[in-house]
C-alpha cells in the first residue's frame, strides 16, 4: 500500500513569525485529516527550528527545500543535510524546478545531493518534469525519463525505497495552468514503468506525487488517478484552510 502524502513547498514566503502562526493552523486543521494521509510541510531554512516546535505532538512532517551536495566545510551559504536533521527534519525536496531552472541544479549535484541526504536519515523528495518548450515539443516523456535515470538509477534498491518522487509540469507551476487528470495520470505511469525497468516491484511502492498547481478545486479529480499518490502544493500550501482541503479530498 502506497503512501498517500500531501507536502507544502512554502518557498521563499512568510516571515519566522507568519511561518509559525501558519505551522499552528496546519496542525490544528490536520486532526481532521485521515490517519492514512500524511501532511508534511517545508518552510524556509530560517522557520525549521520554530516550525518543528509548533507541530511538535503531531503527525505532521517537516522538509527543508533544499540541502548542500557537500558534508561540511568552507561552503558558505550552504545548509548541510545533517544540519537539517538536526533541525527537526526528516524530509528535504531536491530537484524542484525551480532550482534547476534559476541556480543551474544539474543531475550531477543532485546525485550528490540525494546520496548525502538519504544518508543522513532524510527521505528526499525529488523532483522531475517538463517544461512548455518540451512538453510542446512531444518530448515530456523522454525528458521526465532522462531525469529519473540519470538520478535515481544510480541508487540501491534499499536506498530507493526511501525516495518519494515529485512530478512537476513546470508549465503549471505558478501560471493557473494544470496538467488535465489524464496528461498527469499518463506521467506519473511513465515514471512508475520507469523505475519498474530498473528495481521491479519496489515501483509500485513508491509515491509519486503530482505538484503542478494542485488546489482544493482539482485535487479530488487528480488524486483518484490510479498512479498518482498525493501532491507537491505551492501556493494553495500558504492558506492552511486550502492545504487541508486538500489532504481531504481523499
Amino acid at each position: 500500500m502506497r503512501k498517500k502524502i500531501v507536502a507544502g513547498n512554502w518557498k521563499m514566503n512568510t516571515t519566522v513569525a507568519e511561518g509559525v502562526e501558519l505551522a499552528k493552523a496546519v496542525a490544528a486543521g490536520s486532526a481532521k485529516v485521515p490517519a492514512d494521509v500524511k501532511l508534511i510541510i517545508a518552510p524556509p531554512f530560517t522557520h525549521l527550528v520554530p516550525v518543528a516546535e509548533a507541530i511538535k505532538g503531531t503527525a505532521i512532517g517537516l522538509s527543508a527545500q533544499n540541502c548542500a551536495d557537500k558534508e561540511k566545510g568552507a561552503y558558505t551559504g550552504e545548509v548541510a543535510a545533517d544540519m537539517l536533521v538536526s533541525a527537526g527534519c526528516q524530509y528535504t525536496i531536491l530537484g524542484h524546478s525551480e532550482r534547476r531552472q534559476y541556480y543551474g541544479e544539474t543531475d550531477a549535484k543532485l546525485v550528490e545531493k540525494v546520496k548525502l541526504a538519504i544518508a543522513n536519515g532524510l527521505s528526499p523528495i525529488f523532483c522531475v518534469g517538463e517544461n512548455l518548450e518540451e512538453r510542446e515539443a512531444g518530448r515530456h516523456f523522454d525528458v521526465v525519463t532522462e531525469q529519473v535515470k540519470n538520478v535515481l538509477y544510480t541508487l540501491s534498491a534499499e536506498d530507493m525505497a526511501k525516495v518519494i518522487i515529485a512530478y512537476e509540469p513546470v508549465w503549471a507551476i505558478g501560471t493557473g495552468k494544470t496538467a488535465t487528470a489524464e496528461q498527469a495520470q499518463e506521467i506519473h505511469a511513465c515514471i512508475r514503468k520507469v523505475i519498474a525497468e530498473k528495481f521491479g516491484a519496489l515501483s509500485e511502492e513508491i509515491t509519486i506525487l503530482y505538484g503542478g498547481s494542485c488546489k482544493p478545486s482539482n485535487a479530488k479529480e487528480l488524486f483518484a488517478c490510479p498512479d498518482i499518490d498525493g501532491g507537491l502544493i505551492g501556493g494553495a500550501a500558504l492558506k492552511a484552510d486550502d492545504f487541508i482541503a486538500i489532504a481531504l479530498s481523499y
